[in-house]
């Protein structure tokens, strides 16, 4: 963590000394130099852990060092010797916790006994595992409709774990499972399902080896996903061509230095990532890509008129497609006007954008939230393999879709069935399995949850880890929801907001971390997982846990089932648990994917799950892929904003992580590739616009949503920090500036939260907000 508060233009690249000089800080800043290098050489290999961190494939070589700069922040945070047992809070009530910060909070270090909270001192207290389970019995049998709990979960619960959890809940009576997919890459499963069968990346790492060209739209791996740096790098050195379109410029993207590679290192040298890099507006991309797809299209209207070869695959377009002249025809009739419009790039631009792909013969795309979360979302992803497909790079060595996933197995979980709107066939199967009648109805998502505890209809909220309070949008809306509820629980490795933010009852459980043994009753036990690339893995723990009263979660759940519903449960759970390897015979019971599950996943790199696009073998209604056909979005919250604020300048914001951060996560207060040390109360925004708001580099602002149900939303006091970044564009960090997301701002058809497009306008900290808009006729207040 950084003492001292400063801007300061980083020059280095992404990677190289800077990594490793933080890793050394981690390893330190935790108390354990030694038992954490020690940690970090079992991460990622076929032996050890699964890192806690980010979802991208392991390549399984035992000899090389299988970890990144954030991967080790992750397992120091997990491995640290600090503790936070009851001491802590016996020293703090929760009133004074809340006055922490987030990073004070998780810095604690790990909890190491269950905790109830106390209504009458306002502490948490120590509470035994069997009156835990008790309590939250009670109350879960107490609701008149099991609808009334609802059960979220993170993307770092282990299969094993997310599969006794969904059985369990569903055994209980409701669907209602919203989990971090809901606020990530829903859109991508709701886009790419009816498109070409699969709601999965269609690629593998080893796809990355034969690509002649990678796009990458909205994704920082440098930050997010550090070790596909090592992919890029290795196709930048052998041609490939790798095209970014961002609206900032983002280290990662230029430049890496592998520290691996004692050459780079020794020279202080770097490699080059993009060939092409296009800082395009907020939410651009649709028309971005549709751009290249009108550029596409025009070449082959060109040559087929001068009867010359095409550059179209025919061939796949006629097996396996089915929608291509309605989407022709649509990008024919399209104006270069608009998409130049509303991309923030020139027609060359998007030209030439169009030529790489056209030169490439194996293309890849990448995507992560910069494409997920925003209104239209489902429609962009979808054009995106509308684009793809032209010239067949779907199920094609080398070329394919990518949707980089964030946690650790938020596509595992998924997997498992944590899913609030679960296929008929695997409520099917698990009624065959487990002989119970599952429940039919749909459940709730993230923000649907949230509503319903506004509503008083969600009772019990139960969390098998994350950090809710602080994940999720329209913070205060969401903990006024969080204090409604009778009984909130959380299943977590350390301290974080959403402990403070609590129900009437709450109980804090702390569990094992990845890192950790897992000794059962048959031995020590191994997890599994599933990455970004549909590759299931097993992991096992090395350290001794951080206290003897922790639970793995396998156990918390299986535990609470046998509590709760156990008396009319034909599952054995207790049972299950002695031995995950009983769990996974399960789980093959329920998925004909994981035939042989415990056999497969015992080789060295586990195995691939089938992915049928990556086949051509096309899961649809059709039984085809399908080429949609949309319009360039043109009326979405800014564009409304700005209509109706015509005389103040409406910025379009997107949230982001630092360098210092994994999701909710704060490790520190730098962000170190974008310049900025010992803070994170910053606005990153165009030198110009700071100079239209008659405002300088270093001033002090507040934000306010532009939104029309007249709620007041605002964060207060961020410092203006001058960046390249396209004009009417801003971008500051979450979780402090979730407040500024209506719980209303969601994704069209997926539901997911629009944190990267929220309409806002700035003033001056301390100054009187003023009055700009008041629409009687819709109730639409704005103000700034």
């Amino acid at each position: 963590m950084s003492s001292e508060q400063k801007i300061e233009f980083y020059k280095g690249p992404a990677g190289g000394w800077g990594a490793l000089r933080s890793v050394t800080n981690a390893l330190l800043r935790q108390d354990i130099p030694l038992k954490g290098a020690k940690t970090l050489l079992s991460a990622n290999q076929p032996d050890g852990f699964d890192c806690p961190g980010c979802a991208w494939p392991d390549r399984n070589h035992a000899s090389t060092f299988e970890f990144c700069e954030n991967g080790v922040k992750a397992v120091a945070a997990e491995a640290t010797a600090r503790r936070a047992g009851p001491e802590l809070f016996a020293k703090h009530t929760v009133a004074q916790l809340a006055e922490q910060s987030d990073f004070w909070l998780e810095d604690q270090g790990r909890l190491t006994h269950p905790m109830a909270y106390d209504a009458a001192s306002d502490k948490y207290v120590p509470i035994d595992w069997d009156d835990a389970f008790a309590l939250i019995a009670r109350h879960l049998n107490a609701l008149p409709d099991p609808n009334q709990a609802i059960f979220y979960t993170s993307g770092r619960a282990s299969n094993e774990a997310a599969f006794l959890y969904q059985l369990f809940v569903r055994e209980y009576g409701t669907n209602n499972f919203p989990d971090c997919s809901n606020m990530c890459h829903e859109p991508s499963g709701s886009g790419m399902r009816p498109q070409i069968g699969v709601g999965k990346g269609t690629v593998t790492l080893e796809d990355f080896e034969k690509a002649d060209a990678i796009f990458i739209f909205g994704q920082n791996p440098g930050t997010n996903h550090p070790r596909m740096l090592g992919e890029l790098r290795a196709a930048s050195k052998r041609g490939a061509r790798i095209v970014s379109f961002n609206p900032l410029r983002e280290r990662g993207l230029e430049r890496f230095a592998d520290p691996q590679d004692k050459l780079e290192m020794a020279t202080m040298g770097s490699t080059p990532i993009s060939t092409h890099y296009f800082q395009l507006r907020v939410g651009g991309d649709f028309a971005a890509v549709k751009g290249m797809m009108k550029h596409v299209i025009e070449r082959e209207d060109a040559l087929v008129a001068r009867g010359e070869a095409s550059v179209l695959d025919h061939a796949f377009i006629a097996t396996h497609t089915t929608g291509f002249e309605s989407l022709a025809d649509d990008l024919r009739a399209e104006s270069w006007e608009v998409l130049v419009q509303e991309s923030g790039l020139t027609q060359e631009q998007l030209r030439a954008a169009a030529e790489v792909y056209l030169g490439a013969k194996k293309v890849i795309a990448c995507w992560g939230m910069g494409i997920t979360q925003h209104q239209h979302s489902v429609a962009t992803i979808q054009m995106i393999v509308n684009w793809l497909m032209l010239c067949g790079h779907m199920g094609r060595e080398g070329a394919g879709a990518c949707p980089v996933r964030g946690h650790s197995n938020v596509q595992g979980d998924r997997t498992m069935g944590i899913w609030e709107k679960p296929p008929v066939a695997l409520l099917d199967r698990l009624q065959q399995v487990f002989g119970f009648e599952p429940p039919r109805q749909n459940g709730l998502d993230t923000v649907e949850a949230i509503q319903a505890m506004l509503d008083g209809k969600g009772r019990v909220f139960f969390a098998l880890g994350g950090n809710f309070a602080a994940a999720t949008p329209d913070t205060y809306q969401t903990w006024k929801g969080l204090r409604q509820c009778d009984l909130t629980v959380h299943v977590t490795t350390k301290l974080n907001r959403s402990h403070i933010v609590h129900g009437r009852e709450a109980l804090i459980l702390p569990c094992l971390g990845r890192t950790e043994i897992d000794m059962q009753a048959a031995g020590p036990q191994g997890v599994t997982v599933e990455d970004s690339m549909s590759m299931v893995h097993i992991s096992m723990g090395i350290n001794p846990p951080a206290s003897d009263q922790l639970l793995s979660e396998p156990a918390i759940v299986a535990r609470l089932a046998a509590a709760t519903i156990g008396a009319r449960s034909k599952t054995p759970w207790l049972w299950l648990v002695e031995d995950y390897a009983r769990i996974r015979d399960k789980i093959e019971a329920v998925f004909d994917e994981f035939k042989d599950f415990n056999t497969r996943v015992a080789k060295p790199g586990g195995f691939r799950l089938r992915n049928t696009a990556s086949e051509r073998v096309w899961a649809t209604e059709s039984k085809k892929a399908v080429f949609f056909t949309h319009a360039v979005p043109r009326d979405t919250p800014s564009h409304r904003a700005r209509l109706r604020i015509r005389d103040t300048l409406v910025f379009t914001l997107f949230t982001t992580r630092s360098h210092d951060q994994y999701n909710t996560t704060i490790y520190g207060m730098d962000d170190r590739y974008r310049g900025v040390f010992g803070q994170r109360r910053v606005v990153f925004i165009h030198a110009e616009d700071i100079r239209a708001l008659g405002m300088k580099d270093g001033d002090w602002v507040d934000l306010q949503t532009v939104w029309n149900d007249g709620q007041e939303r605002r964060a207060d006091r961020f410092k203006l920090v001058a960046y390249d970044i396209p004009r009417g564009n801003i971008a500051a960090y979450y979780p402090e500036t979730n407040p500024l997301v209506p719980l209303s701002a969601v994704a069209e058809n997926a539901g997911t939260p629009t944190s990267k497009s929220i309409p806002v306008v700035l003033v001056p900290h301390e100054l009187p907000i003023q009055k700009l808009v008041e629409d009687a006729a819709d109730g639409m207040v704005a103000t700034a």
